[in-house]
Protein backbone atom coordinates (compact mmCIF):
# COMPACT_ATOMS: atom_id res chain seq x y z
CA UNK A 1 0.00 0.00 0.00
CA UNK A 2 2.83 2.39 0.88
CA UNK A 3 4.68 1.68 -2.36
CA UNK A 4 1.48 2.23 -4.35
CA UNK A 5 1.06 5.62 -2.68
CA UNK A 6 4.71 6.39 -3.31
CA UNK A 7 4.44 5.41 -6.95
CA UNK A 8 1.51 7.75 -7.53
CA UNK A 9 3.41 10.53 -5.80
CA UNK A 10 6.56 10.20 -7.90
CA UNK A 11 4.55 10.05 -11.13
CA UNK A 12 2.86 13.31 -10.15
CA UNK A 13 6.25 14.83 -9.37
CA UNK A 14 7.73 13.68 -12.66
CA UNK A 15 4.85 15.21 -14.61
CA UNK A 16 5.11 18.46 -12.68
CA UNK A 17 8.81 18.75 -13.50
CA UNK A 18 8.08 17.87 -17.11
CA UNK A 19 5.50 20.65 -17.45
CA UNK A 20 7.91 23.32 -16.25
CA UNK A 21 11.40 22.55 -17.60
CA UNK A 22 14.29 24.97 -17.16
CA UNK A 23 17.63 25.23 -18.95
CA UNK A 24 21.07 24.70 -17.44
CA UNK A 25 22.10 27.18 -14.72
CA UNK A 26 18.56 28.62 -14.68
CA UNK A 27 16.70 25.95 -12.69
CA UNK A 28 15.32 28.38 -10.10
CA UNK A 29 11.69 27.20 -10.07
CA UNK A 30 12.85 23.58 -10.31
CA UNK A 31 15.04 24.14 -7.27
CA UNK A 32 12.07 25.46 -5.29
CA UNK A 33 9.86 22.56 -6.38
CA UNK A 34 12.47 20.06 -5.19
CA UNK A 35 12.90 21.78 -1.83
CA UNK A 36 9.14 22.03 -1.34
CA UNK A 37 8.73 18.35 -2.26
CA UNK A 38 11.30 17.32 0.34
CA UNK A 39 9.61 19.50 2.93
CA UNK A 40 6.30 17.72 2.28
CA UNK A 41 7.51 14.78 4.34
CA UNK A 42 9.70 16.73 6.75
CA UNK A 43 13.15 16.74 5.14
CA UNK A 44 14.97 20.07 5.20
CA UNK A 45 17.35 20.95 2.38
CA UNK A 46 19.63 23.72 1.22
CA UNK A 47 20.83 25.16 -2.06
CA UNK A 48 24.12 24.16 -3.63
CA UNK A 49 25.92 25.10 -6.84
CA UNK A 50 23.57 28.03 -7.39
CA UNK A 51 20.39 26.31 -8.49
CA UNK A 52 20.99 22.84 -7.04
CA UNK A 53 19.67 21.22 -3.87
CA UNK A 54 21.35 19.08 -1.22
CA UNK A 55 19.77 17.24 1.71
CA UNK A 56 20.97 14.69 4.24
CA UNK A 57 18.96 11.84 5.75
CA UNK A 58 20.50 10.87 9.08
CA UNK A 59 20.24 7.23 10.13
CA UNK A 60 20.02 5.80 13.62
CA UNK A 61 23.72 5.95 14.42
CA UNK A 62 27.22 6.50 13.17
CA UNK A 63 28.24 5.01 9.87
CA UNK A 64 29.37 5.85 6.35
CA UNK A 65 27.68 8.26 3.95
CA UNK A 66 26.44 7.42 0.46
CA UNK A 67 25.36 10.12 -1.97
CA UNK A 68 22.63 9.73 -4.58
CA UNK A 69 22.63 12.22 -7.44
CA UNK A 70 19.96 13.47 -9.85
CA UNK A 71 20.49 16.01 -12.60
CA UNK A 72 17.73 18.62 -12.96
CA UNK A 73 18.16 20.66 -16.16
CA UNK A 74 16.24 20.45 -19.44
CA UNK A 75 17.17 20.96 -23.10
CA UNK A 76 16.48 23.70 -25.67
CA UNK A 77 14.02 21.53 -27.64
CA UNK A 78 10.42 22.26 -28.67
CA UNK A 79 8.34 19.34 -27.46
CA UNK A 80 6.04 17.62 -29.92
CA UNK A 81 2.54 16.66 -28.81
CA UNK A 82 2.06 12.90 -28.71
CA UNK A 83 -0.63 10.42 -27.74
CA UNK A 84 0.83 10.32 -24.23
CA UNK A 85 1.94 13.76 -23.10
CA UNK A 86 -1.30 15.75 -23.30
CA UNK A 87 -1.53 16.09 -19.52
CA UNK A 88 2.08 17.12 -18.96
CA UNK A 89 3.53 18.56 -22.20
CA UNK A 90 6.04 21.36 -21.60
CA UNK A 91 4.53 24.76 -20.86
CA UNK A 92 7.79 26.50 -21.74
CA UNK A 93 8.21 27.14 -25.45
CA UNK A 94 11.43 25.72 -26.83
CA UNK A 95 12.38 23.97 -23.58
CA UNK A 96 11.81 20.30 -22.81
CA UNK A 97 12.87 17.51 -20.48
CA UNK A 98 14.00 15.38 -23.41
CA UNK A 99 16.71 13.44 -21.58
CA UNK A 100 14.87 11.96 -18.62
CA UNK A 101 16.02 14.36 -15.92
CA UNK A 102 12.40 14.87 -14.86
CA UNK A 103 12.29 11.13 -14.17
CA UNK A 104 15.62 11.26 -12.34
CA UNK A 105 14.32 13.96 -10.00
CA UNK A 106 11.15 12.02 -9.31
CA UNK A 107 13.10 8.83 -8.62
CA UNK A 108 15.50 10.50 -6.18
CA UNK A 109 12.62 12.25 -4.46
CA UNK A 110 11.00 8.83 -4.11
CA UNK A 111 14.22 7.46 -2.64
CA UNK A 112 14.30 10.40 -0.23
CA UNK A 113 10.74 9.83 0.94
CA UNK A 114 11.22 6.08 1.30
CA UNK A 115 14.50 6.33 3.24
CA UNK A 116 13.29 9.20 5.39
CA UNK A 117 10.40 6.99 6.52
CA UNK A 118 12.92 4.25 7.34
CA UNK A 119 15.68 6.38 8.84
CA UNK A 120 15.50 4.50 12.14
CA UNK A 121 16.48 1.20 10.54
CA UNK A 122 19.85 2.08 9.00
CA UNK A 123 23.10 3.57 10.30
CA UNK A 124 25.07 6.36 8.70
CA UNK A 125 23.79 8.96 6.30
CA UNK A 126 22.31 9.34 2.82
CA UNK A 127 23.07 12.54 0.94
CA UNK A 128 20.74 13.59 -1.87
CA UNK A 129 22.27 15.77 -4.56
CA UNK A 130 20.02 17.47 -7.13
CA UNK A 131 22.60 18.83 -9.52
CA UNK A 132 22.07 21.65 -12.01
CA UNK A 133 23.46 21.94 -15.52
CA UNK A 134 24.51 18.46 -16.59
CA UNK A 135 23.61 19.27 -20.19
CA UNK A 136 25.85 22.31 -20.60
CA UNK A 137 29.61 22.33 -20.17
CA UNK A 138 31.34 22.94 -17.77
CA UNK A 139 28.39 21.31 -16.01
CA UNK A 140 27.22 21.51 -12.44
CA UNK A 141 29.10 18.55 -10.94
CA UNK A 142 32.32 20.48 -10.41
CA UNK A 143 30.33 23.32 -8.82
CA UNK A 144 28.72 20.84 -6.42
CA UNK A 145 32.16 19.50 -5.50
CA UNK A 146 33.58 23.01 -5.04
CA UNK A 147 30.63 23.88 -2.77
CA UNK A 148 31.43 20.90 -0.53
CA UNK A 149 28.79 18.53 -1.86
CA UNK A 150 31.06 15.51 -1.43
CA UNK A 151 32.48 16.43 1.97
CA UNK A 152 32.04 13.43 4.24
CA UNK A 153 30.76 11.26 1.39
CA UNK A 154 32.23 7.75 1.16
CA UNK A 155 30.54 6.60 -2.06
CA UNK A 156 28.14 7.85 -4.72
CA UNK A 157 25.64 6.35 -7.15
CA UNK A 158 23.68 7.76 -10.07
CA UNK A 159 21.10 6.51 -12.54
CA UNK A 160 20.13 7.56 -16.06
CA UNK A 161 16.93 6.68 -17.93
CA UNK A 162 17.58 5.66 -21.55
CA UNK A 163 15.10 5.46 -24.42
CA UNK A 164 17.07 2.97 -26.49
CA UNK A 165 17.26 0.40 -23.68
CA UNK A 166 14.31 -1.98 -23.18
CA UNK A 167 11.99 -1.01 -20.36
CA UNK A 168 13.17 -2.26 -16.98
CA UNK A 169 16.56 -3.41 -18.23
CA UNK A 170 19.46 -2.22 -16.05
CA UNK A 171 22.84 -1.78 -17.73
CA UNK A 172 26.30 -1.01 -16.42
CA UNK A 173 29.85 -2.33 -16.37
CA UNK A 174 32.94 -1.97 -14.22
CA UNK A 175 35.64 0.44 -15.37
CA UNK A 176 35.16 2.91 -18.24
CA UNK A 177 31.43 3.17 -18.96
CA UNK A 178 30.95 6.53 -20.69
CA UNK A 179 33.37 8.42 -22.89
CA UNK A 180 35.22 11.69 -22.54
CA UNK A 181 34.01 14.52 -24.77
CA UNK A 182 36.55 16.61 -26.66
CA UNK A 183 35.85 19.37 -29.18
CA UNK A 184 38.37 20.90 -31.54
CA UNK A 185 38.59 23.78 -33.97
CA UNK A 186 41.16 24.36 -36.70
CA UNK A 187 41.92 27.62 -38.45
CA UNK A 188 43.68 26.89 -41.75
CA UNK A 189 45.32 29.85 -43.49
CA UNK A 190 46.34 29.70 -47.12
CA UNK A 191 46.52 32.38 -49.81
CA UNK A 192 43.37 33.60 -51.47
CA UNK A 193 42.70 34.67 -55.00
CA UNK A 194 40.60 33.96 -58.07
CA UNK A 195 39.66 30.38 -58.88
CA UNK A 196 40.83 30.97 -62.48
CA UNK A 197 44.42 31.43 -61.28
CA UNK A 198 45.02 28.65 -58.73
CA UNK A 199 48.76 28.84 -59.42
CA UNK A 200 48.82 32.05 -57.39
CA UNK A 201 46.87 30.61 -54.49
CA UNK A 202 47.05 28.08 -51.67
CA UNK A 203 43.49 26.89 -51.24
CA UNK A 204 42.55 26.40 -47.56
CA UNK A 205 39.30 24.67 -48.55
CA UNK A 206 41.29 21.91 -50.26
CA UNK A 207 43.50 21.61 -47.19
CA UNK A 208 40.43 21.36 -44.99
CA UNK A 209 39.08 18.60 -47.26
CA UNK A 210 42.38 16.74 -46.86
CA UNK A 211 42.16 17.06 -43.11
CA UNK A 212 38.62 15.69 -43.06
CA UNK A 213 39.50 12.73 -45.29
CA UNK A 214 42.78 11.86 -43.53
CA UNK A 215 42.16 12.46 -39.82
CA UNK A 216 39.71 9.62 -39.22
CA UNK A 217 41.84 7.09 -41.09
CA UNK A 218 45.03 8.11 -39.28
CA UNK A 219 43.31 8.02 -35.89
CA UNK A 220 42.07 4.49 -36.60
CA UNK A 221 45.66 3.37 -37.23
CA UNK A 222 46.71 4.38 -33.73
CA UNK A 223 43.57 3.87 -31.62
CA UNK A 224 41.25 0.87 -31.82
CA UNK A 225 38.22 2.05 -33.87
CA UNK A 226 35.90 0.45 -31.29
CA UNK A 227 37.46 2.63 -28.58
CA UNK A 228 36.94 6.06 -30.11
CA UNK A 229 34.86 8.17 -32.48
CA UNK A 230 36.03 11.22 -34.41
CA UNK A 231 33.86 13.41 -36.60
CA UNK A 232 33.53 16.84 -38.16
CA UNK A 233 30.44 18.92 -37.54
CA UNK A 234 31.01 22.29 -39.16
CA UNK A 235 33.15 24.03 -41.74
CA UNK A 236 33.11 27.78 -42.40
CA UNK A 237 34.94 29.83 -44.99
CA UNK A 238 34.66 31.72 -48.22
CA UNK A 239 32.30 34.35 -49.60
CA UNK A 240 31.66 33.45 -53.26
CA UNK A 241 32.00 30.46 -55.54
CA UNK A 242 34.77 32.03 -57.66
CA UNK A 243 36.91 33.36 -54.81
CA UNK A 244 39.49 31.23 -53.04
CA UNK A 245 39.45 32.48 -49.44
CA UNK A 246 42.47 33.19 -47.29
CA UNK A 247 41.29 30.97 -44.47
CA UNK A 248 38.82 28.31 -43.44
CA UNK A 249 37.67 27.08 -40.05
CA UNK A 250 36.83 23.45 -39.32
CA UNK A 251 35.10 22.18 -36.19
CA UNK A 252 34.84 18.63 -34.92
CA UNK A 253 34.69 16.36 -31.92
CA UNK A 254 36.18 13.11 -30.70
CA UNK A 255 35.43 10.78 -27.82
CA UNK A 256 37.48 8.13 -26.09
CA UNK A 257 37.39 5.77 -23.11
CA UNK A 258 40.98 6.40 -21.99
CA UNK A 259 42.95 9.59 -21.39
CA UNK A 260 45.92 8.17 -23.26
CA UNK A 261 43.77 7.72 -26.36
CA UNK A 262 42.62 11.32 -26.01
CA UNK A 263 46.27 12.44 -26.10
CA UNK A 264 46.99 10.18 -29.08
CA UNK A 265 44.12 11.55 -31.15
CA UNK A 266 45.05 15.12 -30.31
CA UNK A 267 48.55 14.29 -31.55
CA UNK A 268 47.14 12.71 -34.72
CA UNK A 269 45.30 15.92 -35.59
CA UNK A 270 48.50 17.88 -35.14
CA UNK A 271 50.52 15.43 -37.25
CA UNK A 272 47.98 15.38 -40.08
CA UNK A 273 47.81 19.17 -40.17
CA UNK A 274 51.62 19.47 -40.21
CA UNK A 275 51.77 17.01 -43.11
CA UNK A 276 49.14 18.96 -45.04
CA UNK A 277 50.97 22.25 -44.53
CA UNK A 278 54.16 20.73 -45.94
CA UNK A 279 52.29 19.19 -48.86
CA UNK A 280 50.70 22.50 -49.85
CA UNK A 281 53.76 24.70 -49.26
CA UNK A 282 55.02 26.55 -52.33
CA UNK A 283 58.58 27.79 -52.85
CA UNK A 284 57.35 30.64 -55.05
CA UNK A 285 54.98 31.88 -52.35
CA UNK A 286 56.85 33.31 -49.38
CA UNK A 287 53.97 33.09 -46.96
CA UNK A 288 53.25 29.38 -46.73
CA UNK A 289 50.12 27.85 -45.30
CA UNK A 290 49.62 27.64 -41.53
CA UNK A 291 47.15 26.32 -39.00
CA UNK A 292 45.94 26.86 -35.46
CA UNK A 293 44.55 23.84 -33.62
CA UNK A 294 42.55 24.33 -30.45
CA UNK A 295 41.30 21.32 -28.47
CA UNK A 296 38.73 21.83 -25.71
CA UNK A 297 38.39 18.96 -23.24
CA UNK A 298 34.88 18.47 -21.88
CA UNK A 299 33.69 15.85 -19.42
CA UNK A 300 36.25 13.14 -18.61
CA UNK A 301 35.82 9.39 -18.96
CA UNK A 302 33.24 8.04 -16.51
CA UNK A 303 34.84 5.11 -14.67
CA UNK A 304 32.74 2.83 -12.47
CA UNK A 305 34.55 1.49 -9.42
CA UNK A 306 35.01 -2.28 -9.97
CA UNK A 307 34.50 -3.29 -6.33
CA UNK A 308 31.38 -1.14 -5.92
CA UNK A 309 30.01 -2.37 -9.23
CA UNK A 310 30.54 -6.02 -8.30
CA UNK A 311 28.61 -5.50 -5.07
CA UNK A 312 25.72 -3.88 -6.96
CA UNK A 313 25.71 -6.79 -9.42
CA UNK A 314 25.27 -9.25 -6.57
CA UNK A 315 22.52 -7.15 -5.00
CA UNK A 316 20.50 -6.65 -8.18
CA UNK A 317 20.80 -10.32 -9.01
CA UNK A 318 19.29 -11.10 -5.59
CA UNK A 319 16.47 -8.69 -6.46
CA UNK A 320 15.91 -10.57 -9.75
CA UNK A 321 16.49 -7.48 -11.85
CA UNK A 322 16.68 -7.71 -15.63
CA UNK A 323 20.35 -6.79 -15.69
CA UNK A 324 23.39 -6.56 -17.97
CA UNK A 325 26.37 -6.01 -15.68
CA UNK A 326 28.85 -6.34 -18.52
CA UNK A 327 27.21 -3.85 -20.86
CA UNK A 328 29.24 -2.21 -23.59
CA UNK A 329 30.45 1.31 -22.79
CA UNK A 330 28.81 4.10 -24.78
CA UNK A 331 30.25 7.21 -26.41
CA UNK A 332 27.87 9.51 -24.55
CA UNK A 333 29.47 11.63 -21.83
CA UNK A 334 28.33 12.65 -18.34
CA UNK A 335 29.68 15.04 -15.73
CA UNK A 336 28.92 12.39 -13.10
CA UNK A 337 32.45 11.36 -14.07
CA UNK A 338 33.79 14.16 -11.87
CA UNK A 339 32.20 12.65 -8.76
CA UNK A 340 33.72 9.25 -9.50
CA UNK A 341 37.14 10.90 -9.63
CA UNK A 342 36.63 11.96 -6.01
CA UNK A 343 34.89 8.97 -4.37
CA UNK A 344 34.14 5.36 -5.38
CA UNK A 345 30.76 4.52 -6.81
CA UNK A 346 28.99 3.85 -10.06
CA UNK A 347 26.58 5.07 -12.73
CA UNK A 348 23.94 2.82 -14.30
CA UNK A 349 21.29 2.96 -17.03
CA UNK A 350 17.61 2.10 -16.68
CA UNK A 351 15.69 1.35 -19.87
CA UNK A 352 12.34 2.92 -20.77
CA UNK A 353 11.86 1.69 -24.35
CA UNK A 354 8.46 0.00 -24.62
CA UNK A 355 7.04 -0.59 -28.14
CA UNK A 356 3.77 -1.90 -26.64
CA UNK A 357 3.15 1.59 -25.24
CA UNK A 358 4.63 3.32 -28.31
CA UNK A 359 7.56 4.54 -26.21
CA UNK A 360 10.40 4.14 -28.68
CA UNK A 361 11.96 7.59 -29.08
CA UNK A 362 15.54 8.06 -27.96
CA UNK A 363 16.88 10.66 -25.55
CA UNK A 364 17.02 14.24 -26.90
CA UNK A 365 14.16 13.56 -29.31
CA UNK A 366 11.36 16.14 -29.36
CA UNK A 367 8.96 13.21 -28.78
CA UNK A 368 10.96 11.50 -26.02
CA UNK A 369 8.85 10.20 -23.15
CA UNK A 370 9.18 7.83 -20.21
CA UNK A 371 7.31 4.65 -19.43
CA UNK A 372 6.44 5.75 -15.92
CA UNK A 373 6.46 2.15 -14.69
CA UNK A 374 10.26 2.43 -14.45
CA UNK A 375 10.11 5.24 -11.89
CA UNK A 376 9.30 2.98 -8.96
CA UNK A 377 11.89 0.51 -10.21
CA UNK A 378 14.45 3.30 -10.10
CA UNK A 379 13.44 4.02 -6.51
CA UNK A 380 13.86 0.34 -5.64
CA UNK A 381 17.29 0.16 -7.26
CA UNK A 382 18.79 3.26 -5.66
CA UNK A 383 17.25 2.76 -2.21
CA UNK A 384 18.34 -0.89 -2.17
CA UNK A 385 21.90 0.06 -3.08
CA UNK A 386 21.96 2.76 -0.39
CA UNK A 387 20.59 0.47 2.34
CA UNK A 388 22.85 -2.42 1.41
CA UNK A 389 25.89 -0.15 1.31
CA UNK A 390 25.13 1.30 4.74
CA UNK A 391 24.59 -2.21 6.12
CA UNK A 392 27.76 -3.72 4.59
CA UNK A 393 30.09 -0.93 3.36
CA UNK A 394 33.04 -3.33 3.27
CA UNK A 395 31.41 -5.12 0.34
CA UNK A 396 31.48 -1.90 -1.69
CA UNK A 397 34.58 0.03 -0.66
CA UNK A 398 37.90 -0.93 1.01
Amino acid sequence: MFLSSLERWIIEKRREFHRYPELSFNEYITQKRIMDSLKEFGLESSSIAGTGVVADIMGNGTGPCIAIRSDIDALPIQEEETAHNGEYISCHKGVMHACGHDGHMAIVLGVARLLYERKNVFPGKVRLIFQPAEEQYPGGAQMVIEDGGLEGVDAIVGLHIFGDVDVGNVRFCPGPFMASSNDFSVRITGKGGHVSTPEYCINPIEMAADLISRAGWEAAQQVDPSKHVLGFGMIAGGTRSNIIPDEVQVFGSFRTFHEMDTEIIEGVLDEVLSYIMEAYAREDLADGPSYELDVSHGYPVLVNDPRFTAAVSRLLRQLSMDMEDGASPIFGSEDFAYYLRQVPGMFLFLGTRNPEKDMTEGNHSSSFDIDEDVLIQGVQILSSIALDFLKSPGEYIP
